[in-house]
């Protein structure tokens, strides 16, 4: 048998520390109905998604959103960083890009590139 001393193990701790982050910004153009259905909002034509950290900013960026186009708050959850809007597909766009730009360059965030789908 071998047996190691404890003073000689090496312990490694991980958790996660989130940042000041976009992690997705994606438009989805031409959804099928049945998207809009599971998700229990209305068909206005396209949908955008955004995941944030830290969480709060969610809320931050339903008001950026809101005000820089013609969307619809779909979903908004502060404890996961989820937001989900609708409407147009250059609104959904315009929105997306909007949010994304101002906390890069206003709030510091690290940030993905608008896609779409």
């Amino acid at each position: 048998m071998n047996f190691q001393d404890e003073s000689s193990m090496t312990r490694i701790i991980q958790e996660s520390v989130p940042g000041k982050q976009v992690t997705i910004a994606h438009v989805i153009a031409s959804p099928t109905p049945d998207i809009f259905e599971r998700l229990g909002i209305d068909n206005n034509g396209a949908i955008g998604i955004l995941t944030l950290t830290p969480y709060e900013t969610a809320m931050i960026a339903a008001d950026i959103a809101t005000k820089a186009a013609r969307v619809e708050i779909g979903f908004l959850d502060r404890f996961t960083g989820s937001v989900v809007i609708s409407g147009d597909v250059q609104s959904v766009t315009i929105a997306l890009e909007r949010v994304v730009d101002t906390l890069k360059n206003l709030l510091g965030f690290t940030v993905v590139p608008v896609t779409k789908t």
